[in-house]
């Protein structure tokens, strides 16, 4: 496989494409409600209707848009359309129309506030390719940046490319990637590891499993690309098994890359050489933090160890081993075509690129979204979501998941980035982005995740292990109405414990939910607690009668 043989199988897919295409979304949301029959019946009807020379019915990654699924978006002459809420027996509807015919299912407007905020790097081709076809990614450039970089760049050229693009990794702690390939590159070591940590457990957060679903190739390009820059020759895509679907694409799209010579032995005719596996995650939200997700890799029970050393040195089987999440392998490709310097101009001055947020709860629009770093949460949430339904207020917002803070609406203005989200006491994360109105009880929010952070906790540090289950025993104790200051006190007290004291990052974040609303909306719980019966100096102890 040459770059020519790159080109021309680009060339025969685009000069075989239809007039008109109907882009039917098949991510995991809409084949729950029937994409598949969709996509079938579409297929049907324009054969019945004298239109399947005309037009190509194609099987696409998510649009985005997930709240108004299934979605079926139509491409003519320049012009882009969407339907929304379709249905089955929609289908020789939506085909007449392309006749100019009436058609009565929902039309959306592309130009809806959802949409006009966005800036789209790593989403940018999902709505648009079928992810089963590689023919597909190579027609719109996939596997250029992977050429470009075997054939015109040193590995260190490479590692320099994506240090001045400023890209932190989009995992959640927001480390340099740049700073972390070098480091691998430079660690000693005749055998080197990369691993894709797939592996999304955040509530509200489907991120990661809708770029696998929708652009498994431009995973994999990033993954090669990283591969060549540090020296190794095997990587790993580590999946949840509730990914069924995007484990089904993963393996589609290795297969086919193998095909073309784009992985395996001799990559582009050249002595670079690089293997994926896919492991499957077993559920374990532990399984996220990359030591435990390594340990899982090994075919070891998934806990997490102490650093040092960090995986950059004695990674997967005592090697070096680079960890990045999905969405900072799926920048890779764009940076290495276009430059670090344009990735840089996109953001805060430390904040660069773009962010894909999972916007969920109680929220009008809902679904994913791709903006530059730096954007007010306002606009997220009031613009782009919509505000809160049914005519309430939106109270909070919550970001990073499990390990994030409740944001309350007046720092709805808050930019959003690494530090200044840190600043709130919540975090970037993985993206998820959870709005809550008026009517939800900060108290019980902090509850539920502290129920999943005690359930998911692998239990081999005593902080965590022990400190979980204490501190939900005390706020299902305060949502009970039983509770009081001392044990408000207690609370506080173990939530700096946990935090300070626990061996990984799910322990040391695990009390963010309740440190985040205890700051900002102490008074819900301070309405329920019940007067200390031994006064607010008390010990505890019954104080002796009087003779």
């Amino acid at each position: 496989m040459q770059l020519d043989d790159l080109n021309a199988i680009a060339e025969k897919h685009r000069s075989s494409r239809k007039k008109i295409i109907v882009r039917t979304c098949m991510s995991a949301g809409c084949m729950s409600s029937q994409a598949d029959v969709i996509k079938k019946n579409l297929e049907a009807e324009a054969k019945a209707q004298g239109l399947d020379a005309d037009v190509e019915v194609r099987r696409v990654g998510c649009m985005g848009f997930c709240g108004q699924g299934p979605l079926v978006g139509v491409d003519e002459n320049g012009q882009h359309g969407l339907w929304e809420f379709v249905k089955p027996e929609d289908a020789p509807a939506i085909i007449a129309a392309l006749k100019g015919g009436e058609c009565k299912v929902q039309r959306g407007d592309p130009k809806h506030p959802f949409f006009a905020k966005q800036m789209h790097i790593v989403r940018a081709n999902g709505g648009i390719i079928d992810p089963e076809r590689i023919e597909d990614y190579i027609a719109i450039g996939g596997y250029k940046a992977l050429h470009h970089s075997l054939t015109e760049l040193q590995p260190a050229q490479v590692v320099e490319e994506i240090t001045k693009s400023g890209l932190r990794g989009r995992g959640g702690a927001g480390f340099p990637t740049g700073l972390k390939w070098g480091t691998v590159a430079k660690s000693p070591g005749a055998k080197k590891y990369i691993v894709c940590n797939g592996d999304e457990g955040d509530p509200g957060a489907f991120m990661d499993r809708s770029v696998l679903e929708s652009d498994p190739h431009l995973v994999l390009e990033g993954m090669a690309i990283a591969a060549y820059a540090v020296g190794a020759d095997q990587g790993y895509l580590y999946v949840r098994a509730e990914y069924p679907l995007a484990i089904s694409r993963l393996q589609i799209a290795i297969k086919q890359a193998k095909q073309l010579g784009l992985l395996g032995a001799g990559v582009f005719e050249t002595p670079f050489n690089f293997n994926v596996d896919i492991r499957i995650g077993a559920g374990a939200f532990v399984c996220g933090e990359e030591t435990a997700l390594m340990a899982s890799v090994e075919g070891k029970r998934g806990t997490p160890r102490p650093r040092p050393p960090f995986p950059a040195a004695s990674g997967l089987w005592g090697c070096p081993t680079l960890i990045n999440n999905v969405e900072t392998f799926a920048n890779i490709s764009a940076i290495i075509n276009r430059g670090g310097a344009w990735y840089a101009g996109i953001g805060t001055e430390k904040s660069k690129g773009t962010k894909v947020f999972a916007l969920t709860g109680k929220i009008k629009n809902n679904g994913l979204i791709e903006v530059p770093m730096g954007i007010p949460l306002r606009q997220i949430v009031m613009e782009m979501g919509g505000g809160a339904p049914d005519g309430r207020q939106v109270k909070s917002v919550q970001t990073g998941g499990p390990s994030g803070g409740c944001i309350p609406a007046d720092y709805l203005d808050t930019p959003v980035d690494y530090e200044s989200l840190t600043k709130l006491g919540s975090i970037m994360g993985s993206g998820g982005m959870v709005v809550m109105d008026d009517s939800t009880n900060m108290v019980e929010i902090a509850k539920f995740y502290m129920e999943f952070c005690m359930e998911e906790s692998c239990g081999k540090c005593i902080p965590c292990r022990a400190g979980t289950v204490q501190m939900f025993n005390l706020l299902e104790k305060i949502t009970q109405r039983k509770a009081t200051a001392r044990d408000l006190a207690k609370l506080e007290e173990l939530c700096d414990m946990v935090k300070n004291t626990s061996l990984c990052g799910l322990g040391q974040t695990a009390p963010n939910p309740v440190v985040s609303t205890l700051k900002f909306f102490r008074k819900e719980y301070e309405e329920l607690l019940q007067p200390d019966p031994f006064g607010p100096h008390s010990n505890g102890a019954a104080k002796p009668q009087a003779k």
